[in-house]
């Protein structure tokens, strides 16, 4: 069937606008984290303009490679996908199959990078890294921390053994300096929390997670509030000191608690 020069015109032009979209989501896709680094597994669309025949979906094999049709295979693994579109073209030109080659490359799956998180989460175990994961990503994929046992810090373990704190709080308050890119290797680590326990005229005694800036008022509150008989004026703090050797304070409700203090309350006197 012939087909009009108008016709070829506007599936040309419809290539162009195909073309500029594939890029446009390239670029989106990788803007928040132009490191990424291919590796087995990880699965490809190779967009060839102007050759349908040449494009399609490709996984990274365990070697590291892409079998592409008319020039074989790729070494991909540790590149970018922007360094792999070039090199596909730099194969498609100096192999003669192509005069003029214009190719992107987009990730489908990513399966070779993955980010270990670990500690006092719902799910702790190792996730696959998608190009723009951060901190909140991946530790939605853990299923968050346990509010009553993890603490008010977790660690951001690098692959090159740095490490870089992260606020939860402030975190989870939308503060976007806590919410660090992670990469493949990376481990977020979220440890327990400190405990107090809070013992005597109280509703529920027992071990409650410290929690920051936590009174002495708050901490009575934690243990359900005083009971008929108690009094917030006859609490005694048990800390032991740097020498391991327990101290007995007598505090107010604005004293604030450390990490392992037993909070005693005492009956009121009438």
């Amino acid at each position: 069937m012939l087909i009009s020069p108008m016709a070829r015109r506007w599936v040309s032009m419809l290539s162009a606008v195909l073309l500029v979209c594939c890029s446009m989501l390239s670029k989106v896709s990788f803007a928040a984290d132009s490191d990424y680094r291919l590796g087995p597994g990880d699965l490809l669309r190779v967009n060839v303009f102007g050759s349908p025949e040449l494009s399609g979906e490709v996984r990274v094999s365990e070697t590291g490679n892409i079998t592409y049709p008319l020039i074989g295979q790729v070494p991909v693994a540790g590149k970018s996908p922007a360094q792999v579109e070039a090199q596909l073209v730099s194969a498609f030109t100096d192999g003669g199959f192509l005069k003029q080659a214009q190719v992107t490359v987009l990730v489908l799956e990513y399966r070779s990078q993955k980010v270990s998180v670990m500690g006092h989460v719902t799910k702790p175990g190792q996730y696959s890294l998608q190009s723009s994961s951060r901190v909140l990503d991946v530790l939605a994929e853990a299923g968050g921390p346990i509010n009553e046992e993890a603490a008010d810090v977790a660690t951001l373990m690098r692959k090159d053994g740095s490490k870089a704190p992260i606020d939860l709080n402030a975190l989870f308050a939308g503060d976007p300096e806590q919410n660090h890119v992670v990469g493949g290797g990376d481990t977020v680590y979220v440890p327990r929390a400190s405990q107090f326990y809070v013992y005597g005229e109280v509703q529920k005694p027992g071990m409650y997670k410290l929690e920051r800036g936590m009174t002495v008022s708050r901490a009575i509150s934690k243990g359900g509030g005083l009971t008929t008989r108690g009094s917030e004026r006859r609490v005694v703090i048990k800390r032991k000191d740097k020498d391991g050797k327990e101290q007995h304070y007598s505090a107010k409700g604005s004293d604030l608690l450390q990490a392992d203090d037993v909070l005693m309350v005492k009956e009121g006197l009438f």
